[in-house]
């Protein structure tokens, strides 16, 4: 089969794309014929070594994919031939990546598809969304009526986190570029603060006067001395995003209001979370209120040249999609 892979950490120079052997299911596996993959900031923390996670080389590339069943291993029920299904956790503590023609998914990370949607919309929203549902709720405690401050609420993972939270009955105030304003709130934003203004949190106290319940920054600024004085009694921040961030934390107003600081990556997550999430994505995919922005399609042969751009930024509100039938 063919695939996209390293066999050395180092940047995207050093994958390959060609011919590796097609692997075999386990007892508790499924084999799966790839029609899409996604490319996301993850990818190349794992290919380059700045995350560090077990790999064996030669290693296949990439998180995400969607697709159809193949084979079933013996210990698997539920899923059969032909069936369409996506995961969103491969590529990880020792399991092989998704960027080939054909894939082993453990069954306990593999999800159906939701009727009427295609592969490529499926895999352009999995990671941001999941990662969206697991800040929010899992990690964020999110409940109804409260009020979330999405820093960054126009690119993948921000615009999940607007619908996710709107479709949970909570009050959203994002932050996003002004050319951006009159899409998040389409997404459900009921406020939208454009994040160069220097009196940004000046402008959330106006709008949120008796504190944030959460706050997410999706582009990893951090600054934790003006985001913890924004938060109500009991307010959370949720980390998700800034690895190399060094913030001073205002310990005083942290613990006197019971206020709280959490970081989470989503390749932590378990199994469990994991499937709470797809839940979440699969019915809003269903109904149409989750959607990526935009999506560009390149051939699998192209996986070096998407981390190229995926790390030079600049795709924060496009996903790039690869799909194997579009090599020759």
């Amino acid at each position: 089969m063919r695939a996209a892979f390293i066999e050395r950490l180092g940047p995207p120079e050093a994958i390959h794309y060609g011919e590796l052997a097609t692997p075999r299911p386990g007892p508790a596996d499924v084999l799966v014929d790839v029609t899409a993959t996604a490319v996301n900031h993850v990818d190349t923390f794992v290919r380059s070594g700045a995350w560090r996670t077990p790999i064996d080389f030669p290693f296949v590339i990439g998180r995400d994919l969607a697709g159809t069943v193949v084979e079933t291993g013996s210990d698997v029920h539920g899923f059969r031939p032909g069936d369409p299904v996506w995961c969103n956790s491969l590529g990880h503590a020792g399991r092989q990546g998704a960027a080939a023609e054909r894939a082993v998914v453990p069954v306990d990370r593999l999800y159906r598809m939701p009727d009427g949607v295609s592969a490529a919309e499926v895999v352009a929203v999995a990671h941001p969304a999941a990662t969206a549902h697991l800040a929010l709720f899992t990690h964020g405690r999110l409940r109804d009526s409260e009020t979330v401050v999405v820093a960054g609420a126009a690119g993948n993972v921000g615009s999940a986190l607007v619908v996710l939270a709107a479709a949970a009955g909570a009050r959203v105030i994002a932050t996003a570029a002004a050319r951006d304003a009159g899409y998040c709130r389409s997404l459900g934003a009921s406020e939208v603060i454009d994040y160069t203004d220097p009196a940004v949190p000046e402008r959330v106290r106006a709008a949120a006067p008796d504190g944030v319940d959460v706050f997410i920054d999706t582009a990893g600024r951090n600054d934790l001395s003006s985001s913890v004085d924004l938060l109500a009694n009991r307010g959370r921040i949720v980390v998700l995003a800034g690895m190399r961030t060094r913030p001073v934390l205002p310990v005083g107003p942290l613990y006197l209001r019971d206020r709280s600081v959490v970081g989470f990556a989503i390749s932590q997550a378990t199994t469990t979370e994991l499937a709470h999430a797809a839940g979440t994505i699969n019915r809003s995919l269903a109904t149409g209120c989750l959607r990526a922005r935009k999506t560009e399609t390149l051939p699998l042969s192209a996986a070096a040249s998407a981390h190229r751009r995926v790390e030079a930024g600049g795709t924060s509100s496009t996903k790039l999609v690869l799909r194997p039938d579009l090599d020759p």
